[in-house]
This record gives C-alpha cells, structure tokens and sequence, in this order.
C-alpha cells in the first residue's frame, strides 16, 4: 500500500469518525435509552434483590456486597446495549441509498465501517463511565490500582471492539431498522445465563455449562479480578481469545458483505 493510499485512508476514516460523532450529539436520543437501560437494571438488582442475592455470595453478604458483585455484569449489559443503535445506524445507511452513494465516490471502503465503528465505541465508553459513576452513587466500591483500571479498560475496550463489529455485521445483514433494532437482543440477554448476576455454582448443572463456555462470562470474571481482587486465573486469556476471534469474524463477514456488488 503506497504513502498515498494510506493517508487517503486515514483521510476517509476520519472523516467518516466526525460524521458518527455528529450524530451521536445530534440525536441524544439514541445515546438516553443506552444509559437508562443499564442504570435501571443496576437499580432493580441493588435496591429489590441485592439483599436476597446477596446473602448468598458468603463472606458478609448482603446488598453491599451483591453491589460490588452485579456491576461487572451491568457494565457489559451496557457494552451489549450500545449494539443497537450501532445496527440501527448502519442499517439506515444502508436502506436510504448513502451507502450507494458513497460506492460511486473515490472513496476507501472500509472506511464506511471505520466509523461507525469508533463512533460507536466513544458512544459506549462514555455510557459505561456514566453507568460506573451511578455504580460509585450506590455503593460500588472497587479497589484497584492503576494497573487494575488500565486492564479493566483495555478489557472492556476489547469487548466493545468486538461487539460493535457484530452490530455493524447485524446492520448490514438487516432488511429494514425494525430487523436490525431486533437482532441485538441476543447480546443483551446473553449476560443473564453467565455469572453476572448470581455464581454459577448455583445454578442447575446444565445452566452452569453454559454460563461457564460462552463469552461474557470469562469478561466479568476478568473485570472483577481486575478491579475488586478476586482470582483471574486463566479467565483473562480465555476472554481475550474470545473477543478477539468474535470480532475477527465479525470484521471478515462485514467487509465482504460491503465489498459485495448490489443485486448478488
């Protein structure tokens, strides 16, 4: 690739990171629902069940506890959450001829992708920092170093690298916005069947399968080592392998469906 096709590159890029940018100031809309949904599920877990589910994780137990506990779980219900507008964003593009548009200009294709991308994950982060704050109001209480934050973040950016990736696949896949608002609800329920919100040792033997073996499980587990002291383990690994294949997928399946010719 010559000096002038990267920088043609960056130049497409980032032009196209301002324009996700723009709109996500343009229309809070679509950032609101991304914030209540996430502080309203750490409420009703702290405030109605914190004290039963607390009891339950041992040591002092009680709704003190649980908090500490759930915010890991509620965090990524936030990184999940993100997913929908994403899809939305993309789909609509898609659907309303910009794309077409922008596939007659001398443009770098994946730069379509590239911003909706980062746009998304400045979109996310700035919910989980609010959702971590309204974490602080209500008693979370974690006590990591630098290097725990630094990690957590790394963490979480990871995840949300490979969950916007699906969003953007979703997107591209979705006939129409009402199919693409839809197709992301898998990620927001896929955090209740892991070890979020309750240890997997109380669940049912083929439950605790399958909380154990599927993505989000190993991410809570990491970002509770890294920000409250718990073990990690081989957790850290097995999270990162997951995130890292989920979003390689992802990326592959998108830019071969934007590379695709319209009518094939």
């Amino acid at each position: 690739m010559s000096t002038t096709t990267v920088k043609n590159a960056l130049t497409d890029s980032s032009m196209l990171v301002r324009r996700s940018l723009k709109h996500i100031v343009r229309y809070p809309s679509m950032t609101i629902p991304l914030l209540l949904g996430p502080i309203i599920f750490l409420l009703l877990f702290v405030y109605v069940f914190g004290g039963t589910l607390g009891a339950g994780l041992g040591n002092s137990g009680g709704r003190g506890e649980y908090v500490n506990y759930v915010t890991p779980a509620i965090l990524l219900l936030a990184v999940a959450g993100a997913a929908t507008a994403t899809a939305v964003a993309v789909c609509t593009d898609m659907t309303q001829g910009i794309v077409a548009r922008f596939r007659t200009m001398s443009i770098f294709r994946p730069a379509l992708l590239a911003g909706h991308v980062v746009g998304s994950m400045v979109q996310t982060f700035l919910c989980v920092a609010v959702v971590l704050g309204v974490a602080g109001l209500v008693g979370f209480r974690p006590h990591a170093g630098v290097l725990g934050w630094v990690g957590a973040a790394g963490m979480l950016a990871l995840l949300t690298l490979a969950i916007t990736w699906i969003a953007v696949l979703m997107g591209l896949v979705s006939d129409n916005v009402e199919t693409a608002s839809n197709l992301p609800m898998l990620l927001m329920i896929l955090p209740f069947f892991g070890s979020g919100f309750v240890p997997t040792d109380s669940m049912p033997a083929w439950l605790a399968w399958i909380a154990r073996n599927q993505p989000f499980s190993p991410v809570m587990e990491t970002l509770r080592g890294l920000l409250l002291g718990t073990p990690v383990g081989h957790q850290a690994w097995i999270a990162v392998a997951w995130c890292v294949g989920i979003a390689a997928a992802a990326f592959w399946g998108a830019t071969a469906l934007l590379n695709r010719e319209p009518g094939r």
